[in-house]
C-alpha cells in the first residue's frame, strides 16, 4: 500500500513541476507555456486550465503527503530504539569508591635552566 501511495505521490510531484513550469510568469522567467497566436487555446484559456490543474496537482499532492504520514505512523512501533539493543547497566559494586591519588602538582616540570632562547641564525 506505501508503495503505491508513494508511486502516485512522485508522479503527481513531476506532474505538478511540468505544471508550473508551463504556466506563464510576468517577470518573464521561463514562460514555456507562453506565446500567442491562435489555436485551440487562448492565452486565457490555457492559463485557465494550467491554474486549475496546479491546483489539482497542489491538492492532490497535500492528499498523498498526508496519507503518507498516516502509513508511516500506523506502521511505527512504540518501542524505543534503545529498548531493542538489550544493554543492560553494570550493577554498582557497594560502597564508595574514592577517586585515584594522583599526587601534588598536575602540571609537567619546567626547565631549570631558564626560558627558551631562540635558535641562531646561521
Amino acid at each position: 500500500m506505501e508503495t503505491v501511495v508513494l508511486t502516485i505521490h512522485l508522479l503527481i510531484a513531476l506532474g505538478l513541476i511540468i505544471a508550473v513550469l508551463l504556466q506563464r510568469s510576468e517577470g518573464g522567467g521561463l514562460g514555456i507555456g507562453g506565446g500567442g497566436g491562435g489555436g485551440v487555446m487562448s492565452g486565457r484559456g490555457a492559463a485557465t486550465a494550467l491554474s486549475k490543474l496546479t491546483w489539482g496537482l497542489g491538492t492532490a499532492f497535500v492528499v498523498t503527503s498526508l496519507l503518507l504520514t498516516v502509513i508511516a505512523a500506523e506502521q511505527a512501533s512504540q518501542d524505543s530504539v534503545i529498548d531493542g539493543l538489550d544493554i543492560t547497566a553494570p550493577a554498582p559494586t557497594g560502597g564508595t569508591t574514592t577517586p585515584p591519588a594522583l599526587g601534588g602538582d598536575l602540571l609537567p616540570p619546567l626547565p631549570s635552566d631558564g626560558p627558551a632562547a631562540p635558535p641562531a641564525a646561521e
